[in-house]
């Protein structure tokens, strides 16, 4: 499709992305600390030296440099070009790449969506504390067992009676009304009226696996219909892909054993309060492959927890036809029916952790539980019985991914129909890993095509390092320089470099550089001294650029600042500059801001001085002034 791709666009994709999730989907990733690390895929080692930010959004190797964020990790494993790449993840995110035709088109930023979230979860919290609305729903959550430090971990709120309480408190201009209807906090009528969706609800801020509050739910505290009520589909928020709990379970613990998968919010909350922190729910849909999938780039065991009645029974076995492509060998797919009229909520309370974590101990495997459900509808004792259970299940174990697994449930399948050689139909051909995105943590074929390989480098220069792909104009059209050739990208080769000391000095600019890219909206607050403008400092050029880009996206993240540097020649320095991050320890970090700043401006008045006196101080007051600046600097 020809039209460039919006800018802002490429951002949100980068802000939306998650990538530790999409670097562990194709390199297993182990936490170390508030980051994570691995092997790097880019050159050979033993000792793991390729770190993941799961804050900053951003990889660096410390053994060969590799570096960059999401579109950068899958142009340099998948060989992908820019735009494929962008197109991957947005695929990965359900969403349309947009196009644009001219430069002037109006682009979408979604900050703001974020933004007036993130205040109307503020805004919810505070009714809890509010003595004219907070009775109820204390009274409501104490008598659901709640504890106050569990309300503040999962940042539960009120939103009280009446049609106008939020748009009053937060929609102070045309622009914040908007926004407020565009998350899905207000309604509007055809009649072009507006009003709170949430009023007299206990609200269930739903966040993203970022932390970022991206919708939420609400849910009366009578017999009120609808019981629960949850935020649409927003530009940020996609119900079939979110869980809610997710990012709290995360923040519980490093190394997540096993997820539990139940059907409400209050069963998320119950669990986690009585030492279960590792349950999730489905926003209101049946539990996706999407949801699978991201579930297990954080642990292997999955167990399904549904209430034993009719409809918990329809959403167990929804699950499980969701979940059979995804039982790759290594993985455990579980599934527990709870006694009919009990829920976790209330079975955890009544019997305690011991007792619910024995039931998760116990349950049934996906085979246990995948021949007990079609073994219900036939009759084994039977030889048409078993031929039915052999028809019926045969379709189901063909989507079982190709391993032991599906042998064994195959081998099963003939013990019970007393059949000797059950054969299944041929699978269809696997796409490339490249049309898969985040499905393959194989390697690509071409590690296996060239034994020689070595994907970390140490480009000469940037034609060196930039490879063509089927539409250059497209590449240079959004933002990219392109060397004119055609065709997929070649392998690139990558020398280990040496690695740096954490003692290893950081120049001024190069230290207040760092700073502005691991601080970026603070920095954005920030003003820049005009004099600046002058000093003559290797990487000063870099350092004004920098903060002009920041003050032009006050909300840009690490990620999205990097990606604008991505194929510059002096990218691989400002990369290197946003790792010094992982080497520092805390008490070795570079001084505030403001005082990186103020040595900056000592040295800009430092080379006047300089000047003046090599000049013969033609310019007394001048001279007087600036020694007096001078002083005051180095006070």
């Amino acid at each position: 499709m020809a039209g460039r791709i919006p800018e802002t666009f490429i951002d949100d994709v980068l802000s939306r992305t998650d990538l530790v999730e999409l670097i562990d989907s194709y390199v297993h990733l182990k936490r170390t600390g508030k980051n994570y690390s691995a092997c790097c895929p880019f050159h050979q080692e033993k000792t793991p030296s390729f770190t993941v930010s799961p804050e900053k959004q951003f990889y660096y190797c410390f053994g060969c440099g590799a570096s960059g964020n999401a579109v950068g990790f899958l142009m340099d494993y998948t060989r992908l070009g820019f735009v494929e790449a962008v197109e991957t993840l947005a695929r990965n995110l359900g969403i349309e790449v947009p196009r644009e035709e001219g430069q002037n088109q109006p682009r979408e930023d979604y900050q703001p969506l974020y933004k007036i979230l993130e205040s109307a979860t503020a805004f919810y919290e505070q009714q809890l504390r509010n003595p004219k609305t907070k009775d109820r729903p204390i009274s409501y959550f104490k008598g659901r067992g709640l504890s106050g430090q569990t309300a503040k971990q999962f940042r539960l709120g009120y939103a009280p009676q009446g049609w106008d309480n939020l748009i009053s408190a937060l929609g102070n201009s045309d622009a914040e009304v908007k926004n407020l209807i565009k998350a899905g906090l207000l309604i509007e009528n055809e009649q072009g009226r507006r009003y709170d969706r949430f009023r007299d609800r206990v609200i269930f801020p739903i966040r993203d696996s970022r932390g970022r509050v991206i919708a939420f739910g609400g849910r009366v505290m009578g017999d009120d219909k609808p019981k629960y009520l949850n935020s649409p589909e927003t530009p940020v928020f996609h119900k079939g892909k979110e869980l809610y709990g997710l990012y709290e379970a995360k923040l519980a613990s490093n190394k997540i054993r096993r997820f539990v998968i139940v059907e409400g919010y209050m069963d998320v909350i119950a669990l986690a309060q009585f030492g279960i922190p590792y349950a999730v729910a489905t926003l209101g849909t049946a539990t996706s492959r999407d949801h699978i999938e991201k579930l297990f780039r954080s642990s292997d065991e999955l167990i399904f927890c549904f209430d034993g009645d009719e409809a918990g029974r329809r959403a167990a076995w929804r699950a499980l036809e969701n979940a059979l492509p995804t039982a790759k060998d290594g993985r455990q797919i579980k599934f527990l029916l709870l006694p009919e009229g009990e829920d976790p909520d209330t079975l955890v309370r009544k019997n305690g952790t011991d007792y619910f974590e024995g039931l998760l101990n116990e349950c049934d495997t996906l085979s246990e539980y995948f021949y007990k459900h079609l073994g219900a509808e036939v009759d084994t004792r039977t030889m048409d019985g078993r031929a039915r259970l052999a028809s019926l299940a045969k379709p189901y174990l063909e989507q079982l991914p190709s391993g032991v697994l599906q042998q064994l449930m195959l081998k099963r399948l003939g013990e019970i129909t007393e059949l000797a050689d059950i054969q299944l139909d041929p699978a269809p051909p696997r796409e490339h890993p490249e049309a898969r995105g985040l499905e393959s943590k194989e390697p690509p074929p071409y590690y296996e095509q060239d034994p020689g390989y070595n994907s970390g480098y140490a480009a000469e220069s940037f034609e060196q390092e930039h490879y063509g792909y089927p539409d250059d104009s497209e590449f240079e059209k959004s933002g990219f320089k392109g060397n004119g050739k055609k065709g997929k990208r070649p392998p690139k080769r990558r020398t280990p470099i040496k690695r740096n000391s954490p003692k290893d000095e950081l120049s001024l600019v190069d230290s207040t550089i760092r700073m502005l890219l691991n601080a970026p909206r603070q920095a954005a607050a920030v003003s820049l001294p005009d004099d600046l403008q002058k000093l003559s400092l290797p990487r000063m050029d870099m350092l004004l650029e920098l903060f002009e880009f920041i003050k032009k996206k006050p909300d840009a993240s690490t990620a999205a600042i990097l990606g604008h540097w991505q194929n510059r020649e002096d990218g691989d320095t400002i990369f290197k500059l946003a790792a010094r991050e992982f080497l520092l320890p805390n008490d070795e970090q570079s001084p505030e801001l403001s005082d990186a700043l103020r040595r900056l401006y000592l040295q800009k008045i430092e080379q006047d001085l300089d000047q003046i006196i090599s000049e013969g101080v033609k310019d007394k007051t001048r001279f007087k002034e600036l020694l007096h600046l001078q002083k005051e600097l180095s006070k």
